[in-house]
């Protein structure tokens, strides 16, 4: 009798070779597909509802489930006309790399248990950190994304700055930050009296003066001023806070300077993006996810820092809590890096894998070509929205986002509001690419985020077209005021 859980050899090729093919014709044919489907609540469970096996079942029958029923019913954020969100374009090295941790299954959370692959992931840090100006001093850790990222950046920065909780302290954030530090501060224990939303000028950038008059009043009022969040291409518009400026106002005040760059860092790797990003070095934490614009499959953020000591200092254990079962652990010398003491998690797998298999095989000119594709369609998409004339412009491109209104003379703000609602939803339908709204000084406007690098100019025209039409569809059915 066979031990439990094992496939022979032929069955494991047979195996992989079928989930082998479904990977690489999804490659070939995602193009063709629509960007996105959902289905209903019952739907769902009609279709994939099933109570606990007890018996086996075939694993290509499930194979064909999953590639009839589950891939196609999603939202496609690799499709090179997915232009919602901040698309994640991937590349099939990094997916091998993805297939090679999980088959390894190599634990990543200390020295002892992963010399060589925590070597592999201090490289790619270094290679981040590196590109984001940051002293050698610095590194980081690699985790599931963004809000994970971000949160632990608070951490190190009330650390740092406070050396623990402190119910006076403050933080201070854009009307643009991202929702998941304010979710990452509220589960870090902080109220809303300690989270300060500090305007935006009229590009949606962090209003120095603004932010200078909020610390003063807080110190005034007896609060404790000790991070700012500014942002490195913000998930709206794309728009990049004045680092110079702020990290002169943090040095004066004493206070933490952290950059969300999930999305916006990575183009630091090409000459535009290190101008645009001006500045990005002073910050004394960064966050990136390479999931964005460094094309890798899901989930793989990083945060950086200045000084690597400040996450340890934050993160490892005091002798009186350290966990006995690591004691052979801890016995080894100290320069060797324990991930557990830089982050939250213990148990954590070979994340650098994928980046550093894809940044080796195709050699980071490859790279900046294609984080260059973003900034090039985001521009053409504007040119063509201001040549139509039916389209104003909210935000020209910026970081490869592009945000636009529809209008009409004599129509109200409200009544073009329901286009574009509408129009959303007609295009969401259509499936032939994927544009979603947002909310920018009251108003929903469309924004176009077209980062993947085989986006093309034909279709970011189609897709304009589309929306085109659709709106005038829709303006010329709506019976709202004029």
């Amino acid at each position: 009798m066979t031990a439990p859980l094992q496939l022979s050899r032929d069955e494991m090729q047979a195996l992989g070779h079928r989930a082998l093919d479904m990977v690489i014709q999804h490659f070939e044919t995602n193009r063709e597909n629509p960007t996105a489907r959902t289905l209903t609540r019952e739907e769902a469970a009609a279709r994939l509802h099933t109570s606990l096996p007890e018996q086996p079942t075939p694993p290509t029958e499930l194979l064909e489930l999953l590639a009839r029923e589950v891939f196609p019913n999603a939202f496609h954020p690799d499709h090179p006309r997915f232009y919602a969100f901040v698309p994640s374009p991937t590349n099939f090295v990094s997916v091998v790399g993805d297939f090679l941790m999980s088959g390894h299954n190599i634990f990543s959370g200390h020295w002892l248990a992963s010399s060589a692959a925590s070597q592999i992931e201090l490289t790619v840090l270094e290679w981040l950190r590196e590109a984001c100006g940051l002293p050698a001093t610095g590194s980081g850790i690699l985790v599931s994304g963004g809000s994970m990222a971000n949160l632990s950046a608070i951490v190190a920065a009330r650390e740092a700055r406070l050396g623990g909780h402190d119910s006076t302290s403050v933080v201070y954030c854009s009307d643009q930050t991202h929702s998941s530090m304010f979710k990452g501060l509220r589960i870090l224990g902080f109220g809303k009296n300690q989270r300060r939303t500090v305007a935006t000028d009229e590009h949606f950038r962090l209003s120095v003066p603004a932010l200078a008059e909020a610390i003063a009043h807080d110190r005034a009022n007896g609060m404790r001023p000790f991070c700012v969040v500014a942002n490195a291409g913000t998930t709206n518009t794309g728009a990049i806070d004045p680092f110079d400026e702020l990290a002169d106002l943090c040095a004066r005040e004493g206070l933490w300077l952290h950059v969300d760059g999930a999305y916006g860092a990575a183009a630091v790797f090409t000459e535009r993006g290190k101008r645009l990003l001006r500045g990005l070095g002073r910050a004394d934490s960064i966050t990136l996810d390479p999931h964005k614009w460094l094309f890798q499959p899901y989930e793989l953020g990083c945060l950086l820092v200045r000084d690597a000591a400040t996450l340890t200092n934050a993160f490892s254990m005091d002798d009186d809590d350290h966990a006995d079962y690591l004691a052979d652990v801890s016995r080894h010398v100290q320069q060797d890096v324990n991930f557990y003491d830089r982050g939250i998690q213990l148990t954590r797998g070979f994340k650098a894998l994928k980046l550093w298999l894809s940044m080796r095989t195709f050699g980071m000119a490859e790279f900046r070509r294609g984080i260059e594709v973003g900034f090039e369609m985001a521009e053409e998409a504007e040119r063509l929205l201001r040549a139509d004339g039916r389209w104003s412009i909210v935000t020209p491109a910026a970081m490869g986002i592009v945000t636009f209104r529809w209008h009409e003379e004599g129509r109200s703000a409200a009544d073009l509001d329901a286009v574009i609602a509408r129009t959303a939803d007609r295009m969401r339908a259509d499936g032939y690419a994927m544009v979603m709204s947002t909310m920018l000084k009251g108003r929903p406007a469309f924004r176009l985020c077209p980062i993947h690098p085989a986006t093309n100019a034909g279709e970011i025209a189609e897709t304009i077209r589309r929306l085109t039409a659709f709106a005038e569809q829709e303006s010329a059915q709506s019976t709202g005021p004029g």
